[in-house]
């Protein structure tokens, strides 16, 4: 029986995927060679006509010659290496020529994760915009806040979307800053002294991160440290964890008793036995793929204790977690995109919902009120929690027994009292505070379009 993974037929866009096959992954190796070629034909190692014999060779290099090469010499790159010397014939003596096998492995790897980087930013900025019209849309939706699942002091759905806004505006920063120390070359050598090249090395590495486009590492062992990769990982988990938190959101206020929100489910067959059901799929996909990323945090850790100048401890992982936490994430990504694209707001329910605890979510306006008008703020808080179990027990609302206790109708008419209980003037800096959330955001952008 076929042990089939979900990412070969179910998850992860067609433009993630073409960077993840296995041809792609020889072609960016191949490159590296190259590269590593014409530095050496810059410095009088090789003839550029054997370099261009190399290139040539390299076009009819086939996966299936280096697997064959890989089951009698046991590792990878050196079968690689095998296969293209050679189709090179004489040309081919100088390929690898002073390089160790992670020179190509975590170059290639620092190309592969900046494609792979801008495919992932600019799904990022499709979703950030989206939230970003939503908290303007929404900006004056009035909708009761929760805290512990339990009915709070208002707040509005613009607002909310605008905390969405934040923190995947600061996800994105997050990445847009482990770039910088994770797509780096390597080209040092078996242990990072770059003893091969003699007094060539350092510009060797210069030459061929030039050709790359990449900045080098400023010293490794055989092998580029492994904190980039786990920082890469973690941060890539941290966004994904605050999609599944959006996610939840949806979920939540899509109950039936809630009604506030829902995902936009089309003709979407919700059950295959209730025909009435629309369930919340696309944001229980992004809920479950994120536990998946947190999974992946773990091995990425595990990987930076290597032993001495490097163990392979982290080869055998890695070549699950770097192109699965890709994949996963692209399918998160164009999952929360669809979640929020179509998503659907119910402002009756909003307003319904906001009355439903009788006005006892304005308590905390009564009680800074009380105490703006000399009275300690510990007794404020004493007289408005006697005043909610009362409605409570009576079945009314707030302002229902508020007016009619004595020490509140001493200090407040009832116009006075009806403008302390109305949630929508009880909102705060809520404008000015989605303005920051925007203005972060917008600045966040400007990094990335450096």
């Amino acid at each position: 029986m076929d042990i089939v993974c979900p990412i070969d037929w179910r998850y992860g866009s067609g433009e993630m995927k073409r960077i993840f096959t296995r041809e792609s992954s020889l072609q960016y190796r191949i490159r590296v060679e190259l590269a590593i070629l014409n530095a050496l034909s810059d410095l009088g190692y090789v003839s550029k006509e054997d370099v261009q014999k190399v290139k040539e060779a390299s076009k009819s290099l086939r996966i299936e010659e280096i697997d064959e090469l890989e089951s009698k010499l046991g590792h990878d790159v050196m079968a690689m290496v095998v296969a293209l010397a050679e189709k090179s014939g004489d040309s081919g003596r100088f390929i690898h020529f002073g390089a160790t096998s992670y020179d190509i492995v975590d170059t290639a790897n620092a190309l592969i994760v900046k494609d792979a980087l801008s495919v992932i930013k600019k799904k990022i900025r499709r979703i950030l915009e989206k939230l970003k019209e939503y908290s303007i849309t929404y900006e004056d939706e009035v909708m009761v806040g929760r805290t512990h699942g339990q009915h709070a002091v208002p707040i509005t759905l613009g607002f909310k979307m605008a905390n969405y806004l934040y923190e995947m505006s600061r996800a994105l920063e997050r990445l847009l800053e482990t770039e910088k120390r994770v797509v780096l070359g390597k080209m040092s050598g078996a242990v990072g002294t770059m003893a091969a090249w003699g007094s060539n090395g350092i510009e060797v590495e210069k030459r061929v991160m030039e050709e790359l486009g990449l900045e080098p590492h400023a010293i490794s062992t055989q092998i580029a440290p492994r904190d980039g990769f786990a920082e890469l990982i973690s941060n890539m988990t941290i966004a994904a964890s605050v999609m599944d938190r959006f996610a939840i959101e949806v979920r939540e206020l899509m109950r039936p008793e809630i009604g506030e929100l829902a995902e936009g489910v089309g003709n979407r067959v919700g059950s295959s036995t209730m025909p009435h059901k629309e369930n919340p799929v696309t944001a229980e996909k992004v809920s479950g793929l994120a536990k998946l990323m947190r999974g992946m945090v773990i091995p990425a850790l595990e990987n930076i204790p290597l032993w001495h100048e490097r163990d392979l401890t982290n080869s055998s992982s890695e070549r699950f977690i770097i192109p699965h936490v890709f994949l996963i994430m692209d399918e998160m990504l164009d999952s929360f995109y669809d979640l929020l694209t179509n998503l659907r707001v119910y402002p009756g329910s909003l307003k319904r919902n906001l009355q439903l605890t009788k006005g006892l979510n304005m308590a905390e306006s009564l009680m800074i009120n009380l105490t703006l008008k000399g009275m300690s703020r510990h007794k404020a808080h004493e007289i408005v929690s006697r005043l909610s179990r009362e409605a409570k027990t009576e079945n009314k609302t707030l302002y229902e027994v508020a007016k009619d206790n004595d020490t509140i109708k001493n200090l407040f008419n009832d116009d006075e009292l009806k403008e302390v209980l109305n949630p929508q003037k009880y909102l705060g800096e809520y404008k000015e505070l989605i303005r920051r959330a925007i203005a972060y955001y917008e600045t966040v952008v400007k990094e990335v379009e450096r």
